[in-house]
């Protein structure tokens, strides 16, 4: 069974960082390292250059920003939130969920930061503790389509379709023109043989302004 969304991807597309070109990061490193030569104690440039870092997956360097900040400043949320990013890209699991965890006691409404620690602890294999935060997830943000489909998603991977199913169309109610959720429930009726239930679905995402072609797969499989 396809995974449309995982929490893995949720958190890569909300973690703000700016697009720019590769040579636009390599120069405006070049000019940040200049500045950070020149007031070597100012935060704020070496969270820019660690961001620049990033961009250019130097992601040792990044790590190394955002461990000059804390040691200065131990409650920056901004280097506590990305070096959490960056062990998780890393796959330093460990070290990312202590970084979630202090920067939730600091501030425990972000929404991106129990993501990214659900998606932690998820990939720690801690399954029961991954459910407990995504359940945490959406009683703190009720009207989040994508905290119900961060939830739907960790369930679908574990095989708990009837709740999975339920958590979809409350991620559909709340953003029912995105066709990723859409597919992941037609997906999981599909994979039971529920095939009647899917079309039905599938039609009625149309009806609401979903486009044919994003769903043109799953009809195909409905036929």
């Amino acid at each position: 069974m396809r995974k449309y969304i995982v929490l893995g991807v949720l958190l890569l597309t909300m973690c703000g960082l700016a697009a720019q070109t590769r040579q636009q990061w390599r120069d405006s490193l070049e000019v940040l390292n200049a500045q950070i030569g020149k007031d070597p104690q100012n935060l704020h440039l070496h969270l820019l250059k660690a961001e620049a870092n990033i961009n250019l997956e130097q992601w040792d360097y990044a790590l190394a920003e955002y461990g000059k900040i804390l040691h200065t400043d131990e409650k920056n949320l901004a280097a506590l939130y990305f070096r959490a990013y960056v062990h998780t890209h890393q796959h330093h699991y460990d070290l990312a969920r202590v970084d979630y965890e202090a920067f939730l006691r600091l501030q425990p409404t972000h929404f991106e930061a129990r993501l990214g620690l659900a998606h932690v602890l998820q990939k720690m294999g801690r399954k029961t503790d991954t459910f407990d935060e995504l359940n945490r997830l959406v009683q703190m943000f009720p009207d989040s389509a994508d905290a119900y489909a961060a939830r739907a998603a960790f369930e679908t991977e574990q095989k708990q379709y009837d709740i999975a199913l339920y958590d979809w169309d409350e991620a559909i109610r709340r953003k029912p023109l995105q066709s990723g959720f859409v597919v992941s429930k037609a997906d999981i009726l599909i994979n039971l043989n529920r095939i009647n239930e899917a079309r039905e679905e599938l039609n009625a995402a149309i009806k609401r302004g979903v486009p044919r072609y994003a769903l043109k797969e799953w009809l195909d499989k409905c036929k």
